[in-house]
């Protein structure tokens, strides 16, 4: 018996082991976008076992401290700086840092940034805004004189400026944002926050699915009509032997480390005004772009303070003020809390609820009206008026009620408009053991920004001047140092005097009607951090009055949403962006709780952090 037992164990072996040469020459694990599917893509998806039933996943919870982003390295990176003794912006500047390596056609030191921060030891909110300024030779007459002209179909942001190159790219933010929250509110220094994504530089990272398909390089070149080629060093840079790397390859970004090594070793001048900042001069100037030294050298961020508005009394919304779009979503709250009673009298967003087509119509109308606001007055407060404080007023908000048909869609162009507002970038949430939490918004813009590869450094430069006008009527016209509109939206809110939650996503135009449906989620519904996210929602394109929503939302309301006039199709969850988030639950009875000016305190807080993470993508909270 033993013997046969034996006999039949090591042929087993043999078979398996002859299987095994065979398997390892294909992958296991495929992915259904392929052309030859593997079987698994036809199966249906299975259900939660408590909770709502379609929920994605439990909230992550913890009591020492957070983050949450849109690529789980680089949620580890912040978690670790946290478990290092690093605060919520130590933490922050890492995850962004490591987004640079593992996500870098979204974000990275060559695009700008927005961030809101709770500063406990002050229980203040601080806006950053290190966004981007163009430079000084830049002017209307000299993109007129390329053939770049104001397109009449498209009365938004972005009209008759060229998807990427050289023209597009404004001096970048980020650095000179990731350097300035770590000498105002950081524990740590560019050593040591910036060492993990140079160790994924220098050794590499698997590329993942959803990374993957987005890693196409778009076209930069030439100067005139652009684009229709793309920039050589940036094939050389992110292609993998001149190839786009597929799901599962090893990429590395040597370029990248040496970059950041500079920045350790002489912080954000390494940038402005050293070697990083020559390169970047050199490559603008030959491919025609207007970028010169002083540009550089002379750039800075500000200070400012956030747009906010009270909602339902008990809580206080933060939003980025212009020229980031993020106080739309102030203003619009405040005109679904003035007008919902007018258009449903009896009824509130809650009552009516998210299986109910007029809540869905009251959502998008306030969206609608909203955007007019945004796109006829955001542009840089430094170079232009934008009246803020009148157009997130509540008398404001009241006075649009009567715009809105609560029975009938409304228009909002010609009906030949054509306009695009997609985008893409990064966001992400940290907090910590004292109580700092941080909304974070980082970007190139959209998909590979320009599409331009400073060589040598390992980094795409944004095109966020892709979204002035060239419309000398709008308060958006291209012109030289000033700031264009800027679709990256940051969000925080307060209830009392504690930090309730801080929240935002990506995706272009999406960001601001995106937040306003997650906060109406959370604050008028109640969902979980996790749930607010994994919700079907809807994406509004202003210039062209087309309404995307996700399947099982379309299913749901879709048909009768076109008996109102709305022009909605059916869509998969690509257009309705992304979504972090992180809230604070007190808990006077849970004993810890480091005092803000306790430094060394290494007690967890006086409650817990609970987050959410988008689904849609390869999003991912870590706590501990």
């Amino acid at each position: 018996m033993n013997r046969w037992r034996i006999g039949v164990s090591a042929l087993a072996l043999g078979l398996m082991m002859g299987c095994g040469l065979v398997l390892a020459q294909a992958p296991l694990a495929r992915i259904c976008g392929e052309v030859d599917k593997a079987p698994f893509c036809s199966a249906v998806r299975g259900d939660r076992s408590e909770g709502w039933v379609q929920q994605t996943r439990s909230e992550v919870m913890a009591r020492n401290g957070m983050v949450s982003t849109v690529q789980p390295l680089a949620a580890q990176a912040g978690l670790r700086i946290l478990q290092q003794g690093g605060n919520a912006i130590d933490a922050a500047v890492a995850t962004a840092a490591m987004l640079n390596v593992t996500f870098p056609q979204n974000v990275g030191i060559g695009g700008d940034l927005f961030a809101l921060i709770y500063v406990a030891k002050e229980k203040k909110v601080y806006q950053l805004n290190a966004s981007g300024i163009l430079p000084a030779g830049m002017t209307l007459e000299r993109m007129q004189s390329l053939g770049y002209k104001a397109n009449p179909a498209n009365f938004g942001p972005g009209s008759g400026m060229p998807a990427g190159g050289i023209l597009t790219v404004t001096v970048p933010g980020s650095l000179w944002g990731w350097q300035e929250v770590l000498t105002r509110f950081g524990t740590k220094n560019f050593k040591e926050v910036l060492q993990p994504a140079i160790d994924y530089a220098d050794q590499g990272f698997p590329i993942t699915e959803e990374i993957a398909s987005l890693w196409r390089m778009k076209n930069a070149l030439p100067l005139q009509r652009c684009c229709t080629q793309m920039d050589p060093d940036s094939i050389k840079t992110f292609y993998v032997n001149g190839k786009q790397p597929l799901a599962g390859t090893i990429f590395r970004n040597p370029d990248l480390a040496k970059a950041f090594r500079l920045i350790q070793q002489q912080g954000r001048d390494a940038f402005y005004k050293g070697e990083i900042a020559r390169a970047i001069v050199a490559k603008s100037q030959a491919l025609g772009g207007p970028m010169t030294l002083d540009d550089l050298a002379n750039y800075k961020g500000e200070w400012v303070t956030p747009a906010s508005t009270t909602y339902h009394s008990e809580f206080t919304v933060y939003g980025t003020r212009a020229p980031s779009q993020a106080w739309g979503i102030v203003e619009a709250l405040n005109v679904l809390e003035a007008c919902v009673p007018q258009w449903y009298p009896g009824q509130t967003l809650a009552s009516l609820g998210p299986a109910n087509p007029q809540y869905w119509h009251a959502l998008i109308e306030a969206k609608k009206t909203v955007y007019r606001d945004v796109y006829g007055h955001n542009a840089d407060p430094n170079a232009v008026n934008v009246p803020l404080e009148m157009l997130t007023s509540k008398p404001h908000a009241k006075s649009l009620c009567s715009s809105v048909n609560p029975a009938r869609a409304a228009a909002t162009g010609p009906a030949n408009a054509n306009g695009d507002g997609t985008g893409d970038t990064i966001y992400l949430a940290t907090a910590d053991r004292w109580g700092n939490m941080v909304s974070w918004i980082n970007s190139n813009f959209s998909q590979w920004g320009s599409g331009i590869t400073v060589p040598g450094y390992g980094f795409i430069l944004h095109n966020r001047g892709g979204l002035f006008t060239l419309d000398p009527k709008s308060p958006n016209v291209i012109a030289g140092n000033k700031r264009p509109y800027n679709t990256l939206s940051a969000v925080l809110v307060m209830r009392g005097d504690r930090p309730l939650l801080v929240t935002g996503q990506h995706g272009g135009d999406q960001q601001g009607q995106g937040n306003m449906q997650v906060l109406v989620n959370i604050l008028d519904l109640g969902a979980n951090m996790q749930a607010a996210g994994d919700m079907a929602r809807f994406s509004h394109n202003q210039v062209r009055n087309e309404l995307q929503m996700e399947s099982q939302l379309y299913q749901l309301v879709g048909g009768r949403l076109k008996e109102m006039g709305h022009k909605v199709v059916s869509s998969d969850g690509g257009p309705v962006g992304g979504y972090e988030g992180i809230m604070f639950t007190p808990d006077g009875n849970a004993g810890g709780g480091c005092t803000a000016s306790d430094a060394k305190c290494s007690a967890p807080i006086a409650g817990f952090y609970r987050a959410g993470s988008n689904f849609r993508e390869d999003g991912q909270s870590a706590g501990y």
